[in-house]
C-alpha cells in the first residue's frame, strides 16, 4: 500500500511539471508572435534611408554604393544597404529611392557613413568620364545625425546628394567626385514645389531662408517642375536666374512648415 501511495505522488508530481512546462512554452510562443507582429523586434529600432538628388546640367551621374555603416552608442555597425550603381538624376524633383531599411539597436545614433566603390561616372552629351573620389573619403561619406533612437520606433531619413556641386573639373580635363550631401528627417522638414514656363528659360533657382542660408536647383527639362526638399521651417524667397533673354525674377514670403509641401502657381518668364 505504501509503495502504491508513493508511486501515485510521483506520478502527480510529474504531471504538474509537464503542465507547468506546457504553460511556459505557450507563453513564450505567444510573446514571440506578439513581438513579430509589429515589425520591430524587442530591443531594436527601425531605420529607413532614402536617396534623392538636386538636378544638374549633366546628362548622367552614376555613383557606386557598396556599403554603409552607422555609429550607435559609440559602436560601429554595418548596415544592409541596397548596393548597386545609381544614376542620381533619376531621383530629382521629389523622387527618391530606398537604400536602407532595417532594424538596428536603439540608443544614440551619432553618424551614418555611405561607402562608395570605384564605378562612378559622369556623362556630358554622349561622352562618358570616370569620377575618382579623394583618398580621404575611402572611409565613407560621413553624415552626422545625433539622435536618440527609441526602442520600437521607426526613423526615416533622406540623403540629398547635390550632384551639381559634387563634380569638380581638374586642370587636365578630368573630373573628381567630391560629394556634397545633407541629411534630413522626412517628418521634421518641409518642401517647396512649383513649375516654370516656358521650359526653355531653364533658370537656376535659389531658395534663400531668412538666415540667408541657400540651396539651389534646376527645373526638369521636360515638365518645368522643380522642388526643394528638406527645408527648415521658416519664410523663404526664391530667386530665379533664367537663360537670356528672359528676365530674373524673385518670389518673396514663401512659408515652409514641417511635413508640408508648399505648392506655388506656375511662374511664367517674359
Amino acid at each position: 500500500m505504501l509503495k502504491y501511495i508513493i508511486f501515485s505522488h510521483l506520478k502527480l508530481f510529474e504531471m504538474k511539471n509537464i503542465i507547468i512546462l506546457i504553460l511556459i512554452l505557450t507563453a513564450a510562443l505567444f510573446s514571440c508572435n506578439k513581438d513579430s507582429s509589429i515589425g520591430i523586434n524587442k530591443g531594436s529600432a527601425r531605420i529607413i534611408i532614402r536617396l534623392t538628388d538636386a538636378p544638374a546640367t549633366y546628362n548622367k551621374i552614376t555613383i557606386d554604393i557598396i556599403g554603409a555603416q552607422a555609429i550607435i552608442n559609440d559602436s560601429t555597425i554595418n548596415l544592409d544597404v541596397h548596393a548597386g550603381i545609381y544614376n542620381l538624376l533619376d531621383f530629382v524633383n521629389g523622387k527618391d529611392t530606398v537604400i536602407i531599411d532595417q532594424q538596428i539597436p536603439f540608443g544614440e545614433l551619432s553618424q551614418i557613413r555611405l561607402i562608395l566603390g570605384e564605378n562612378n561616372s559622369l556623362m556630358i552629351g554622349i561622352e562618358s568620364f570616370d569620377l575618382k573620389t579623394p583618398s580621404a573619403q575611402q572611409s565613407g561619406l560621413k553624415l552626422n545625425i545625433h539622435e536618440d533612437f527609441i526602442q520600437g520606433v521607426a526613423y526615416e531619413y533622406i540623403i540629398d546628394f547635390d550632384a551639381a556641386r559634387s563634380i569638380v573639373k581638374t586642370g587636365n580635363g578630368k573630373f573628381i567626385l567630391k560629394p556634397v550631401l545633407k541629411v534630413f528627417t522626412k517628418a521634421v522638414s518641409g518642401a517647396i514645389e512649383g513649375v516654370i514656363s516656358p521650359v526653355k528659360a531653364r533658370p537656376l533657382i535659389y531658395a534663400i531662408s531668412a538666415q540667408l542660408d541657400s540651396v539651389s536647383t534646376f527645373p526638369d527639362t521636360i515638365s518645368g517642375n522643380f522642388m526643394f526638399r528638406g527645408l527648415a521651417v521658416g519664410i523663404y524667397k526664391l530667386k530665379f536666374l533664367p537663360l537670356s533673354p528672359y528676365r530674373d525674377t524673385t518670389l518673396q514670403n514663401i512659408p515652409v512648415n514641417n511635413d508640408v509641401v508648399t505648392k506655388l502657381d506656375t511662374l511664367k518668364f517674359k
